[in-house]
């Protein structure tokens, strides 16, 4: 979840991969962590937005994309409930404090690419050759 923060969760595929039923790693989950692993996961969402609403000239919308949402009104609640601000109000706060926004094209480039896009086919063959 720490490396695939931003791909939807399947807590299924997760638990099985830890050895666990889907309830009983919940369960364990969360005796450990002290939330579950969407709570988990959504808060990490919610930093890495932080992040880029600090940092990138992106819409608010293409942040809650990029991060893993797929609802521009739940990212937005999720993350005032854990920032304290609607993430308008935070970028307003925190840009001018620093060096100036990334430009969004460079920003979603090293995002990994434009949400939407496929590959060039050269880029495609590149990576099966690798691998």
């Amino acid at each position: 979840m720490d490396r695939d923060w931003a791909e939807p969760l399947d807590l299924d595929a997760v638990a099985a991969h830890a050895g666990y039923s889907r309830y009983h790693f919940v369960r364990a989950f969360k005796a450990v962590y002290g939330q579950t692993p969407g709570q988990y996961l959504s808060r990490r969402r919610i930093d890495r937005a932080e992040e880029l609403l600090r940092s990138a000239d992106l819409s608010v919308t293409e942040i809650c994309t990029l991060v893993g949402f797929s609802s521009l009104g739940t990212f937005s609640t999720r993350f005032k409930k854990q920032t304290g601000l609607t993430p308008s109000e935070y970028r307003a706060k925190h840009v001018g404090r620093g060096a100036a926004l990334i430009p969004g094209c460079y920003a979603l480039l090293w995002a990994g690419g434009f949400p939407g896009k496929e590959k060039p086919v050269s880029e495609q063959r590149n990576s099966e050759e690798a691998g």
